[in-house]
């Protein structure tokens, strides 16, 4: 399967004006800003705010990451950063999502935790109300878990769950991948998107221009 960097890469996790310059000149599609207070990768709406402005209007999206945000830091967001998309990573119903579909004015990803094929199947009932899906790894929990993040934790899950999948919106791939495996891990999974994180860090929270570069020339050749 063959996608193009410009069409189907998010760079998540974000934080220095030199990594967003990577991810943008590597052909990202989108660009991915931690919104979530126990996440290394946080930063604050007007943080992002200054961090997107040099690529706003070029032809990537931006995106807002969050964990059940409540309307204050929607609102906050929008009148901040504007992203492009609202991802929401935890346990938002169908309704709510279409509440912040509503109050933001934009589209939203919905994220999911993934360890079976049964993980999948909730992402019928979201169909209607987002614009991207988002498969992700569950978090590993007990001993050895990563301080209740609901992502971007490395962990990976069984790709070819998605395999032969269809769903009415765009889906992303995500968890555990970096710029050695994003190429079985599209083969294997046929998804459109790919969604990196800590694939391409050097420590937590911590992206090196270097890693996100070979992660979307990597995408490039699949």
């Amino acid at each position: 399967m063959s996608i193009s960097a410009r069409a189907g890469a998010k760079i998540c996790g974000l934080s220095t004006p030199e990594t967003v310059k990577a991810a943008f000149d590597g052909g990202a599609a989108f660009l991915g800003f931690v919104f979530f207070d126990r996440s290394p990768r946080n930063v604050t709406p007007e943080a992002a705010a200054r961090l997107v402005e040099p690529v706003r209007g070029r032809g990537v999206k931006t995106v807002a990451v969050t964990v059940d945000p409540d309307d204050a830091l929607i609102d906050r967001l929008m009148a901040t950063m504007r992203p492009d998309l609202i991802q929401v990573h935890g346990k938002e119903t169908p309704s709510r999502v279409r509440e912040i579909a509503a109050r933001a004015g934009v589209g939203v990803i919905k994220a999911f935790s993934v360890s079976a094929a049964s993980d999948i199947d909730q992402a019928s009932a979201f169909e209607t109300v987002v614009q991207h899906l988002m498969f992700d790894a569950r978090p590993v929990e007990g001993p050895g878990a990563t301080s209740g993040l609901p992502g971007g934790t490395g962990a990976r899950f069984d790709w070819g769950l998605l395999a032969g999948r269809r769903f009415s919106r765009p889906h992303f791939l995500a968890g555990g991948l970096d710029p050695w495996n994003v190429t079985d891990a599209i083969d294997a999974s046929g998804a459109p998107l790919v969604d990196v994180s800590s694939g391409v860090e050097r420590g937590p929270g911590l992206k090196d221009p270097a890693l996100i570069s070979a992660f979307l020339d990597a995408v490039k050749r699949a």
